[in-house]
């Protein structure tokens, strides 16, 4: 066998070999939404590795698979927190609304890391800006991660 052939196979089957997603080192904390999220990820990902070994589509085989392996331990390690009945004090799950020192309110909710989106005013639990807002009551002020103001409503 010449090594060239070797080297091709070798090459041929790294070329699906993708990375691990990273799984964080935290508590998988999630929201009753967040876990929905979760569940719907991965029949949407069963879906998708289903039609792609109809298709014989290797690299979506791959994809999919890796992403089902990630989706599906986060499902398995989910820790689902009931939203907060008390609001006197910044929670998991609380939506904090700051008054801005620069004018205008932003509107924050702490959630799980999978279920954070920073532009739709989702910050995860472990994000600095959370770190700082846990804890906290109305009237406190704020400064972190740009933000500086003061809490005015905690839901």
């Amino acid at each position: 066998m010449s090594r060239a052939f070797v080297k091709e196979s070798e090459d041929a089957a790294s070329e699906f070999d993708l990375p691990e997603r990273t799984v964080s080192p935290h508590r998988n904390l999630v929201t009753p939404s967040g876990l929905e999220q979760i569940e719907a990820e991965v029949r949407r990902l069963e879906g998708d590795l289903a039609v792609a070994r109809a298709a014989g589509d290797r690299p979506a085989i791959a994809r999919c698979q890796r992403d089902l392996r990630y989706w599906t331990q986060r499902r398995a390690t989910a820790e689902v927190v009931p939203p907060p009945t008390r609001h006197d004090k910044v929670r998991f799950g609380s939506t904090v609304v700051i008054a801005l020192a620069k004018g205008g309110e932003r509107s924050l909710r702490i959630v799980g890391e999978d279920e954070a989106d920073p532009g739709a005013g989702r910050i995860a639990y472990v994000a600095p800006v959370a770190a700082h807002l846990i804890g906290a009551a109305v009237g406190d002020r704020v400064e972190a991660g740009g933000l500086r103001g003061e809490i005015v409503a905690i839901r």
